[in-house]
């Protein structure tokens, strides 16, 4: 029975990509910068070889990674989730997704505000934490939706929970992502509830995605043609759209998140459980939290040998990223472009360093690779 476990440290960039000054990123490095942070700790990380990849200068490096590397170029021209994790199973997006610095359109907004029956406050690029805090009084007292976006393409609608009850409001994003469609096909809509008082709102863990349909077949859908399992856990499912994928679940965060993988490495399956950990881009990198960033990283460094321990004679474990978020670029908040690292372990993989490869595609070529299915997309695979 062979398993893959590939999992997505969401943002955990490790070094400017060349072009990165194109997309507003001058010197970025998300692992540089948390590296310097006092609660940053990976030795588990360290012997895998996360030090030794291509260009990686920071770090003791091992003398015998127990893991296959390689530093990974997005080929995407961007920088979000969507067209990150879309690349790493083989869509290679040529042209950005839309993004509005300017708010969006009038024939956007009239249409969305007809078929909801509700009004629209902010429409602007803003903080998810700001917003509510700015925009949120209003919201209680007239009922209309908060909804702005970021340098992302993304439509987010944020609601009080009393005021808007959370399937509602997610019936409100699914007709903002039947209107956002075409030229204005943003890659996801986020519904973002909130609760509390004036002057203390916090948004819940009931966030939820709606993105567009990746626009080419890709490794999970030849898995599940091929009859394997593919298992998405935390907003994998979102990301695809639910497209190829045969089971899911959903987290709160990091450790649950942790936690669901421990648990699909007990169970009997054949096939893929590709897993997204969120917390490093939702809650450290977007915020500048440095250390928030660096101690999240090395708790899931102190549950790595447990994931390692439980991993079976054909168990395969892919550790990467989907994009940058470096806590420490104060010109923006955003997402960076940058490199990505990729560690691959398993009892019978044999180490060595493949160095700087030209596309995160290579990494569902990888998995195809390893189920004897010949990839239908551009992507080398690395066995």
């Amino acid at each position: 029975m062979k398993r893959v476990f590939l999992i997505v440290l969401d943002s955990f960039g490790i070094g400017a990509m060349p072009d990165a000054p194109a997309f507003g990123d001058i010197g970025v490095n998300t692992l540089g910068t948390v590296a310097g942070s006092p609660r940053f700790c990976v030795p588990n990380l360290k012997k895998l070889g996360l030090f030794n990849i291509d260009g990686v200068d920071c770090g003791e490096k091992e003398a015998e990674p127990l893991a296959r590397i390689a530093r990974m170029t997005e080929l995407s021209a961007g920088k979000d989730t969507t067209i990150g994790h879309w690349e790493i199973a083989g869509v290679c997006s040529k042209e950005p997704l839309p993004v509005y610095p300017q708010g969006f359109p009038e024939e956007v907004l009239s249409a969305f505000s007809r078929e909801t029956g509700r009004g629209v406050l902010c429409n602007a690029p803003y903080s998810g934490t700001e917003v509510i805090k700015d925009f949120g009084e209003e919201h209680v007292r007239t009922g209309k939706l908060i909804v702005y976006t970021s340098a992302d393409s993304v439509f987010q609608i944020a609601a009080h929970e009393d005021v808007v009850p959370v399937e509602e409001l997610y019936e409100y994003c699914r007709t903002a992502r039947r209107i956002l469609t075409g030229r204005h096909g943003v890659g996801r809509v986020i519904a973002r509830p909130f609760t509390g008082e004036a002057g203390s709102y916090v948004r819940t863990p009931r966030r939820h995605d709606f993105s567009l349909k990746p626009p080419a077949v890709t490794m999970l859908d030849m898995l599940k043609e091929a009859g394997k399992s593919v298992i998405a856990v935390g907003k994998i499912y979102d990301i695809f759209a639910g497209q190829g994928i045969t089971e899911h679940v959903y987290t709160s965060g990091n450790a649950e998140g942790i936690e669901k993988t421990l648990m699909y490495l007990d169970r009997e399956f054949e096939g893929l459980c590709f897993i997204n950990l969120v917390d490093y881009d939702m809650l450290y990198g977007h915020r500048n939290d440095i250390d928030g960033y660096a101690a999240a990283l090395t708790a899931f460094d102190r549950r790595l040998p447990e994931i390692m321990e439980k991993m079976r004679e054909d168990d395969i474990l892919m550790l990467t990223a989907d994009h940058g978020c470096d806590p420490g670029y104060t010109v923006s908040t955003d997402h960076s472009r940058e490199y990505t690292p990729f560690l691959m372990y398993g009892k019978k993989i044999r180490q060595g360093n493949l160095g700087t490869r030209e596309t995160f595609a290579d990494i569902g070529a990888t998995v195809l690779q390893y189920f004897g299915i010949r990839p239908d997309f551009d992507g080398k695979g690395m066995l």
